[in-house]
């Protein structure tokens, strides 16, 4: 099988993603990859606290591999920084890169482009699946996950902190990707069927947080239209249970 590693997110599509390639046998992933927010020690965007991550790894049986970096990195900076962990990968033998992306191609062409300099292959497991489909798939195959992120703009508080399950599915505006692949919601995965255990976590508070840009004129690569970035987002805090 092909060496291989995978942007590790914690939620969903990278969890269903990793149980699609399992399941095929092409490739072998033997490392986790996520950045963290070192000033907030939580992943970023998802603003889930390290040690559920951890603790998600150690159910899942394979290594996670922390890329720190502050809260308000510029697009340049992010850059520089992917550009030297990913040359320490290509020196451990990963020629290999798996994302759970589905449909946004333009995220996909600035991966592959990123990548294929350094000589890795960018691999999309879930490209262009039905959303609505994948997500009955998902919770069909024993998958467990909790919405701790959602986009103010997009959806109310009322849906950060509840399980990702057929009532949500149902409550979903039709405007919102069932997959909430435009980033109007991000989850955390607690158990599946690739996983030793479920992970154990007490729900706390829902905070909302605002974000500015930082400064970059090109901070955001994804973007098409910068004047109609979102910057009001709520967050569910998940505590470990000791």
């Amino acid at each position: 099988m092909k060496k291989a590693y995978i942007n590790w997110s914690s939620g969903k599509d990278a969890a269903f993603a990793l149980y699609n390639v399992q399941k095929e046998g092409e490739y072998e992933v033997q490392k986790l990859v996520s950045t963290v927010n070192i000033e907030t020690n939580r992943v970023s965007m998802h603003g889930l606290r390290v040690e559920l991550m951890q603790q998600q790894a150690a159910a899942i049986g394979i290594p996670l591999q922390l890329i720190e970096m502050g809260g308000n990195v510029s697009m340049q900076s992010y850059n520089e920084l992917m550009e030297v962990e990913t040359e320490k990968l290509l020196d451990d033998g990963f020629n290999y890169s798996i994302f759970g992306d589905i449909f946004l191609e333009d995220l996909r062409e600035y991966r592959e482009k990123q990548l294929g300099e350094k000589g890795i292959k960018a691999v999309f497991p879930l490209w262009k699946k039905d959303t609505t489909q994948m997500m009955q798939d998902f919770l069909e195959a024993g998958f467990k996950a909790i919405v701790v992120s959602v986009n103010a703009a997009k959806l109310d508080k009322s849906f950060c902190g509840r399980l990702l399950d057929e009532s949500f599915l149902k409550d979903l505006p039709s405007e919102v990707d069932p997959c909430g692949e435009h980033g109007e919601f991000h989850t955390f995965v607690y158990d599946g069927p690739n996983f030793s255990q479920e992970i154990a976590f007490e729900v706390g508070e829902v905070v909302e947080k605002n974000y500015s840009s930082s400064g970059d004129e090109d901070d955001d690569c994804f973007r098409n239209d910068k004047e109609s970035w979102d910057t009001r987002f709520f967050y569910c805090d998940l505590l470990p249970k000791k």
